[in-house]
C-alpha cells in the first residue's frame, strides 16, 4: 500500500524483483543503474526500487497525470526525479541507458475514486477521463461533436462492446434533442438504456466508459510509442515490465516481445535468401499474474498481467 494514497500497487514485489537483476552481458554487477518508472502513479513501485536500488543508482519516473507529479514531490530522494511527460517519452532518454524499465498501465484507485476525474461510472462527476488534465479534449468535449459512425467504431474497438451502434445512436440522439452529455451519471443511465443484456455482475456502461479513456487518452498508440521507445533505450541485458490491464494491451505487449524475439530477414533485400538474418532483440522471460492472496486482498488486480522480457546483444 502506497503510504501516501489509497492505491495498492499490484505485483509490487514480482515487479521489483524482475527489474533489478543487473544486465548480464556487458554491464558488470558493481557498476551504476539507470532504473525508468514509465508509470509513476502514486509511486509505489518508485518507492520499492528506491529502498533496493544501490547507492549510486538513479531512477528516473515519468507521468502525464499532474496528481501523480504532485505525489512525486514527497519523494526525497537525490537519486530519484520525475518528468511530466506521458510514458510514450521514454524513447527520448539516451540509447542504450536503461537497465531496467517497467511500465504499469492503467488507472490508479485515486483516479477512479475522485469523481472529479470523471473515470468512474459510480460516481458522478464531470465527464472528462483525461489523464493529464492540462491539455487536450475531455470526454465531454468530443461527444458533443462525434458522429454515430466515429463513436461506435470507439465503442467497438476500444471496448469489445457488441452494442456499439446503439448506444452511438443513443448519445446522438440525446444530444439533439436535449444538448451534450456532460456527466457520468448522464452517460452511464445513457448507455445502460441502449444495452439489452450485460453479463452478470458488470454494469451496462463498464465496457464504454473503457473504450472512451482508452481513446481520449490514446492509450493503445501511447503504449506502442513506448515499448518502441524501450526498445531503444535498453542496454543489452536490461529488463522489460510491463504490466497491463485488459486483453487489448497485453495483446500489444504480448505481439512486441514475439516480433522482437525472432532472427528476421528482409525479404525486399536482394538475394535474400542469402543474407544473414538481423538479430533477436529481446527474449521473453515469462508471464506473471497476480496470486490468489492478492486478488483477495485486491480485487482490482484480478486482470492484471506482468509481462518480462530482456534486452539482447545488440548486433
Amino acid at each position: 500500500m502506497d503510504s501516501t494514497s489509497t492505491h495498492t500497487t499490484v505485483l509490487l514485489e514480482e515487479a521489483v524483483d524482475a527489474l533489478l537483476r543487473k544486465p548480464e552481458h556487458t554491464q558488470d554487477a558493481s557498476s551504476p543503474a539507470t532504473y525508468v518508472d514509465a508509470t509513476f502513479g502514486r509511486g509505489g513501485h518508485s518507492r520499492l526500487l528506491l529502498s533496493r536500488m544501490g547507492p549510486q543508482d538513479r531512477l528516473i519516473a515519468f507521468d502525464r497525470d499532474p496528481m501523480a507529479i504532485a505525489s512525486a514531490a514527497a519523494v526525497v530522494d537525490p537519486r530519484f526525479s520525475i518528468r511530466h511527460q506521458a510514458f510514450s517519452s521514454v524513447g527520448e532518454l539516451p540509447e542504450a541507458s536503461v537497465s531496467g524499465l517497467l511500465m504499469d498501465i492503467g488507472v490508479s484507485s485515486p483516479q477512479i475514486d475522485d469523481p472529479t476525474r470523471g473515470f468512474s461510472f459510480r460516481f458522478n462527476g464531470p465527464l472528462d477521463m483525461r489523464m493529464d488534465t492540462t491539455r487536450g479534449e475531455s470526454v465531454a468535449d468530443w461527444l458533443a461533436t462525434a458522429e454515430v459512425q466515429q463513436i461506435a467504431e470507439v465503442i467497438r474497438d476500444y471496448g469489445e462492446e457488441r452494442f456499439a451502434g446503439p448506444i452511438a445512436k443513443a448519445i446522438v440522439a440525446r444530444r439533439t434533442e436535449r444538448g451534450p452529455i456532460t456527466t457520468t451519471t448522464e452517460l452511464s443511465e445513457l448507455v445502460a438504456g441502449a444495452v439489452k443484456t450485460r453479463e452478470a455482475g458488470q454494469n451496462p456502461a463498464t465496457r464504454t466508459f473503457q473504450a472512451f479513456r482508452i481513446f481520449i487518452n490514446a492509450e493503445l498508440e501511447e503504449l506502442q510509442q513506448a515499448l518502441d521507445g524501450a526498445l531503444r533505450v535498453l542496454q543489452p541485458g536490461g529488463r522489460l515490465v510491463v504490466i497491463s490491464f485488459h486483453s487489448l494491451e497485453d495483446r500489444i505487449v504480448k505481439q512486441f516481445i514475439a516480433k522482437h524475439a525472432r532472427e528476421t530477414v528482409d525479404r525486399r533485400a536482394p538475394d535474400w535468401m542469402l543474407a544473414k538474418p538481423a538479430a533477436m532483440k529481446l527474449e521473453a522471460l515469462g508471464r506473471i499474474k497476480p496470486s490468489k492472496d492478492e486478488v483477495d486482498r485486491n480485487p482490482r488486480s484480478r486482470s492484471a498481467v506482468m509481462r518480462v522480457a530482456i534486452r539482447t546483444e545488440v548486433a
